[in-house]
């Protein structure tokens, strides 16, 4: 038959003699109905056409079977995957990093950048640090937040409310669309 390589992103389908059911149901190369016979004839007849047998369904009874030519449907396969991953928008998460005695002209700034990361379509996580006694002031870190929000709100929207993790407040931001 062909020699054929696997390729990792494609699912790995059992060809020709690796095919061990006894019995199977045959589609054509045209995608029609031979019938049901032993898998042996079906290798037979898939090597009289000078094609691959394929395993396309594993788990019917009894599997099912088609005439094709492999290496063409893992090389189309390939392509679809990779026309796929071209379409896709992989979304980064930025970082903006806030204290609780923040001034206004420092948080104006903070917020213009992540203005800027909104606008190309990126999440942002807004944190706040608190150091020491600030611990027990997590209300004043809320108004940072929230006053942070307001003037982000234009670009973004809020995806996660102000959370406490850990000694940080977090907060997380997406683009409008």
């Amino acid at each position: 038959m062909k020699n054929i390589r696997r390729w990792t992103t494609i699912k790995k389908l059992d060809v020709n003699e690796s095919i061990r059911d006894r019995e199977v149901r045959l589609i054509d190369s045209n995608g029609e109905q031979i019938g049901i016979m032993s898998s042996k004839k079906a290798l037979e007849i898939a090597a009289e056409k000078k094609l691959d047998l394929v395993k396309i369904a594993p788990k019917a009874k009894p599997p099912v079977c088609k005439i094709m030519d492999y290496g063409k449907y893992k090389y189309e396969q390939a392509k679809k995957e990779k026309e796929a991953k071209k379409k896709q928008k992989t979304i980064t998460l930025k970082e903006v990093r806030l204290s609780l005695k923040i001034e206004d002209h420092d948080l104006n700034t903070k917020a213009r950048n992540a203005i800027k990361f909104l606008e190309n379509g990126d999440k942002v996580k807004v944190s706040l640090r608190f150091k020491g006694r600030e611990l027990g002031h997590t209300e004043l870190g809320v108004e940072v937040l929230n006053k942070f929000y307001s003037i982000v709100e234009e670009v973004g929207v809020m995806e996660k409310k102000p959370k406490m993790e850990g000694r940080s407040m977090v907060m997380f931001l997406a683009p409008k669309n």
